[in-house]
């Protein structure tokens, strides 16, 4: 199918369709928690990727120093300030819950995720920053 008759039609395709479409475009299956709010902005891009090219060597290159910079910071990267083992624990609405620090990521009822953010955001089901929520962000130097 051509991409831009695909871009058109994406926003009316089924649930099925569009996991099977991310399949095609990715490689691997999206997530069963990837909201349709999501998947559809997300397959656009990557359909346009795919059809015109993505970003330029050149890019890519400036933001792979931009993101080793950052994370060289580590201002509020729990794993950059505790050891893989360490275990972050968090009582939200009466239930414990644990994140172990990983070499990795962060571990967290059996699944690995890249920050802690992300779980604090399925624990909570809205958006958190994960080092003030399992209470590991530095506070301000003065």
């Amino acid at each position: 199918m051509d991409p831009t008759d695909l871009l058109v039609k994406l926003p009316s395709l089924n649930r099925p369709r569009l996991r099977e479409l991310w399949q095609k475009s990715f490689n691997r299956p999206a997530s069963p928690r990837l909201r349709r709010e999501l998947m559809t902005p997300i397959l656009a891009f990557r359909i346009q990727e795919l059809a015109h090219g993505g970003l330029k060597p050149e890019t890519r290159a400036k933001l792979q120093e931009i993101t080793s910079s950052l994370n060289a910071k580590g201002q509020n990267d729990a794993r950059q300030r505790f050891k893989a083992g360490t275990r972050l624990v968090r009582e939200w609405k009466g239930k414990v819950h644990e994140v172990t620090i990983t070499a990795d990521g962060f571990e967290y009822q059996g699944e690995t995720y890249k920050s802690l953010s992300q779980i604090a955001c399925l624990i909570t089901g809205t958006h958190w920053s994960g080092p003030a929520f399992f209470g590991t962000k530095r506070g301000k130097k003065g």
